[in-house]
C-alpha cells in the first residue's frame, strides 16, 4: 500500500484529505507543519506528500528546500496543495522542488489525476 503524509496546518484539510486519499488506497500519516512534515519524512519517508503553501513553524516552501538538503535517498514525490494559483507560484514550487501542484478546494478525480501524474496512484 501506497503511503502519503499530508502536511496541512488546518485539521479540517487534513481530514478531507485523508478520506479521499483512503478511498484510493494510500495508507495516510499527517503533519501540521513543515517541520513536523521534514521529522517525518527523516524517520520514514512516505510515497507521496501533499503540501500545503502557508504554515507556521516552516512553509511548505521551506520544507522543500530542506527535503531538498536533506540527503535523503528515498525522497517522496510532492504535490503542492494550496489556495496560491499565481503562475509564479506555481513557477516556484516546481523549482524548489515539487512535482505537481494543485488547487483547493479539490475533489477526489483531481487529486487522483495528481497522484496519477506523478506515478503513485
Amino acid at each position: 500500500m501506497k503511503t502519503c503524509l499530508v502536511v496541512d496546518d488546518s485539521k479540517v484539510i487534513r481530514k478531507v484529505a485523508r478520506h479521499i486519499l483512503e478511498t484510493l488506497n494510500f495508507t495516510v500519516r499527517e503533519a501540521g507543519d513543515g517541520r513536523e512534515a521534514l521529522d517525518a519524512c527523516l524517520t520514514d519517508s512516505p510515497d507521496v506528500v501533499l503540501l500545503d503553501w502557508n504554515m507556521p513553524v516552516m512553509s511548505g516552501m521551506d520544507f522543500l528546500r530542506a527535503l531538498k538538503e536533506s540527503g535523503i535517498s528515498e525522497k517522496p514525490k510532492v504535490v503542492f496543495c494550496t489556495t496560491e494559483n499565481g503562475m509564479a507560484y506555481i513557477r516556484a514550487a516546481i523549482e524548489a522542488g515539487a512535482d505537481e501542484y494543485v488547487m483547493k478546494p479539490f475533489d477526489r478525480e483531481t487529486l487522483q489525476s495528481k497522484l496519477q501524474i506523478v506515478g503513485v496512484a
